[in-house]
């Protein structure tokens, strides 16, 4: 009988929290970490909820109690109690308790970093769980809509940032760094709104969305008054990080209970300038190489690039040791092996950027892609996917990210040119593919062909090639 009644209960309580909440805002969390193993997504699959495996979860929280739990909570940033709020609650504290065990586990890993720059730039504490929500702690977390790293930074704000993203580097990922960015970018959304709340929406949505919710609402001035007017995604935003904040400090009184902590291994650092395999940088010190990836979540390729500057790179400590006993030895070998394989990828890798700046373009009167990849030395695949684009189609006065190479990067392609061998056959002059080439570059070693040209002779159907291919140039 009392299990009954407790069954009962339990799903009273969870029934009224969740059936009209979801119904509001389960579309919206579709757009949130989608990638990222993310449990509030599993709310598109079902809204239903499996209480055959679950741990004892107490049902006598009343509303008045949880209300006075977070009142006990807040500092700075408003935890405002309600019923989008409690439908939050309820999902951290008994749809997905797993959720709320990871982030958990991981908290020790970056809290006291967070705390260390929120003091710093004297910010409220608190906003700490804002990357629980955002990445779940993870920090190569990376997002459909390509956000990336604790933080979730997209390309464009993290360039805003100085954040450099790059084939072998991307600082969004960098705990530090991204940390201190987030920092700078809070401070800046507070001042511009001068209320916690309204700054977080517009850390989810970007300024230009909550002004245009604020002048939509007759210029209200807090998040619940122009709550309405928001995007679904921000409107379910606030009551996550509230809900959080929640269910991590009233976790015990859940029955949540995770004693296990994830831990950052002991280790030094090591300045390098010149490149750095870190798989034979592993070998010779005798480390792994996951311990020096998750030392450096930063690290695209599993190697640091030559490029004229100093890098700081984290290695466990007992690397360093083994390391002082041959140090010049390690570190040459470690700059040759895998280096020339690494960049030939790069320069063929879709959307790569290794070799080249960023710009910026924007779109004039006329302008199609083709020729502004053909001008600017890259493929129409690389400026779709630098830019998310889904088709050809661009609109005049829109802003291109485009990576363009720097003069160091083409200096070879130059000295590859004079190289550049041509075999006469019944079909014409034949020009054998080398690793990097485009067809913008072998258009350009011929006077007179074109990329189409080239496409036409050799009935190509796209621009990607095979070192080796064969081609008809003439």
């Amino acid at each position: 009988m009392k299990k009954i009644i407790f069954c009962l209960v339990l799903w009273a309580c969870v029934h009224s929290a969740f059936s009209q909440e979801l119904e509001i805002d389960s579309l919206a969390l579709q757009e949130v970490n989608l990638d990222l193993g993310n449990p509030l997504d599993t709310l598109r699959a079902s809204t239903l909820i499996s209480y055959e495996n679950l741990e004892y979860i107490p049902a006598d929280e009343t509303t008045e109690l949880i209300a006075d739990r977070l009142s006990c909570l807040q500092k700075k940033v408003p935890l405002t109690y309600n019923d989008k709020t409690q439908a939050f609650i309820n999902y951290f504290v008994v749809k997905d308790r797993e959720y709320t065990k990871m982030v958990m586990r991981r908290k020790d890993l970056f809290f006291p970093l967070f705390e260390k720059y929120f003091e710093k730039y004297n910010l409220p504490d608190e906003l700490k769980y804002l990357a629980v929500i955002e990445s779940g702690l993870n920090p190569k977390a990376v997002s459909r809509a390509r956000a990336v790293g604790l933080w979730q930074f997209m390309a464009g704000t993290g360039s805003y940032l100085k954040l450099n993203h790059d084939w072998y580097l991307d600082d969004r990922m960098d705990p530090e760094k991204s940390t201190e960015a987030a920092c700078k970018y809070l401070s800046q959304l507070y001042s511009m709104f001068h209320n916690w709340e309204l700054a977080l929406a517009a850390y989810n949505s970007g300024p230009g969305t909550v002004r245009k919710a604020i002048r939509r609402s007759g210029y209200k001035k807090s998040f619940w008054e122009v709550y309405p007017y928001l995007p679904r995604e921000t409107r379910a935003y606030v009551p996550q990080y509230v809900a959080i904040i929640y269910a991590m400090n009233y976790a015990e009184e859940h029955n949540i209970i995770e004693t296990a902590r994830e831990e950052l291994l002991t280790h030094d650092t090591l300045r390098v300038n010149k490149f750095l395999h870190f798989q034979t940088f592993a070998n010779l010190t005798g480390t792994c190489i996951e311990d020096l990836q998750k030392l450096n979540p930063s690290v695209l390729r599993s190697a640091i690039p030559e490029t004229g500057k100093t890098y700081v790179v984290k290695i466990p400590l007992h690397a360093k040791l083994n390391l002082q006993m041959n140090r010049f030895s390690i570190l040459d070998s470690a700059s040759k092996v895998g280096r020339t394989e690494l960049e030939i990828i790069a320069k063929k890798t879709l959307g790569g950027t290794y070799g080249r700046e960023s710009i910026t373009y924007t779109v004039k009167s006329g302008d199609v892609i083709g020729l502004i990849a053909e001008r600017h030395h890259v493929r129409v695949e690389d400026i779709r996917y630098w830019n998310n684009l889904s088709s050809n189609l661009i609109r005049s006065g829109q802003r291109l990210n485009i990576w363009v190479l720097t003069s160091k990067t083409m200096a070879p392609a130059k000295r590859q040119e004079a190289k550049t061998e041509i075999i006469t056959s019944a079909q014409g002059k034949i020009y054998t593919v080398q690793p990097g080439d485009s067809l913008w570059e072998i258009s350009k070693k011929f006077e007179g062909l074109t990329i189409e040209k080239i496409k036409s002779l050799n009935n190509l159907k796209s621009t990607k090639l095979q070192p080796g291919q064969k081609l008809i140039v003439g």
